[in-house]
């Protein structure tokens, strides 16, 4: 089995899931949908099911109204005690039955489902410290919780970081470790799941890879200082969660299946994402649209036809049309990303490190070659999605 762990969203997601990647010893679900999603996993996968606190970041935008029903919270509201999270009073300082009685009910729903890996109930990480003590309470009702259920599988403790100030420099986040070694304790966790919500990993800015992956990788290699683990997740990401994975500091890498490369919490608004395809040997995505067929072409003109990148260039270029659709891509984007991680996967795990800052290397190398890539931003030049990841590889 893969280490790969899709996050399923979407029925979509979960019949790539199962086209694509039906090799995963994992897939992961939300508790709300769990009904209708887990039928999408393949038999011989176990089922993670996250129930969807994280939502409770920001209850009152989730609220919804009658002409447009938010289903989280819909589902969320008839959990015991739900309402006291929207209370900054009762987040400051919870009470034990209130805390109690609502993580075990939204444990026991996980449970019904039987899966291997539940969520431990948490609210995403702020720049402060006025989550902590909920926090703090939700982990040690989880404890008591997996004392008294006879649940056997293995509880995630989430650690959603909302903002880079928390995790780029050590004194933020040495807190931040101490509070997770905590709750990770006092919950009788088996793993832990790390995950920066604001990171867009494959915009090819410079900070990236000057201060926010430098800053992620250190969050790891200090977590797994303090916390021995059985489980270590990151992600999803595009590329910085292979890159943790190549170099043993995450043993999943949690991916998105054609599409969801950055986190967002449950419940959320909904997103009109534009399309997006994947140019396999520059080992990146970009958005579908009319100066695309132009790029093809120039980038056609300037290879010679014995070029590797030639024939999938004019492959791509034929199939345009098709592929801005926006379920087409998604399948073509979850079929390049399988790929590229087996071709990774397929290394010495010691190897893996230099595996994929070779693989990177070669997109670097051709993307230099190649005319900017025109509506792409900070990411314009074709080289520079890959550069960024392979300075971090090592």
């Amino acid at each position: 089995m893969s280490d790969h762990i899709p996050l399923i969203s979407s029925d979509d997601a979960g019949s790539f899931a199962k086209q694509v990647f039906h090799d995963s010893a994992v897939m992961r679900v939300s508790l709300e949908r769990a009904a209708q999603l887990i039928a999408h996993a393949p038999h011989a996968s176990k089922i993670w099911i996250d129930p969807g606190v994280d939502g409770c970041d920001d209850i009152v935008s989730r609220q919804g109204t009658p002409g447009n029903k938010n289903s989280w919270f819909d589902f969320m509201s008839k959990l015991p005690h739900f309402e006291k999270f929207a209370q900054m009073g009762f987040i400051a300082k919870p009470t034990q039955p209130e805390v109690n009685a609502f993580v075990k009910e939204v444990l026991n729903r996980c449970m019904a489902y039987k899966p291997a890996w539940i969520t431990i109930p948490q609210l995403p990480t702020t720049n402060g410290t006025e989550r902590n003590k909920i926090n703090r309470e939700l982990a040690q009702a989880t404890g008591e919780w997996k004392s008294s259920s006879g649940y056997s599988g293995r509880l995630i403790l989430p650690l959603v970081f909302t903002h880079q100030e928390q995790v780029n420099g050590k004194t933020s986040r040495n807190p931040k470790v101490q509070l997770a070694e905590r709750c990770y304790r006092d919950a009788q966790a088996d793993g832990f799941w790390v995950v920066d919500k604001s990171l867009t990993d494959d915009n090819g800015s410079a900070t990236l890879r000057n201060k926010r992956f430098p800053g992620i990788i250190a969050l790891h290699d200090e977590l797994n200082g303090k916390i021995a683990s059985k489980v270590r997740i990151g992600g999803p990401y595009w590329g910085l969660n292979l890159v943790l994975w190549a170099k043993g500091l995450i043993d999943f890498p949690l991916i998105g299946v054609g599409s969801s490369f950055q986190f967002y919490l449950s419940g959320g608004p909904s997103r009109s994402a534009s399309v997006k395809i994947a140019i396999p040997s520059l080992r990146r995505r970009v958005g579908v649209g009319p100066k695309l067929t132009g790029w093809l072409d120039a980038s056609i003109a300037k290879l010679a036809n014995s070029h590797p990148a030639h024939a999938e260039f004019v492959d791509l270029r034929k199939k345009l049309t098709v592929l801005s659709q926006s379920i087409r891509a998604r399948e073509q984007v979850a079929t390049f990303y399988k790929q590229w991680y087996d071709g990774i996967a397929a290394a010495p795990k010691a190897g893996r490190p230099m595996a994929l800052f070779q693989d990177l290397s070669a997109a670097y190398a051709l993307g230099k070659s190649l005319p900017a890539i025109d509506d792409e931003g900070t990411a314009r030049r074709p080289e520079a999605v890959a550069e960024s990841f392979m300075m971090s590889c090592l």
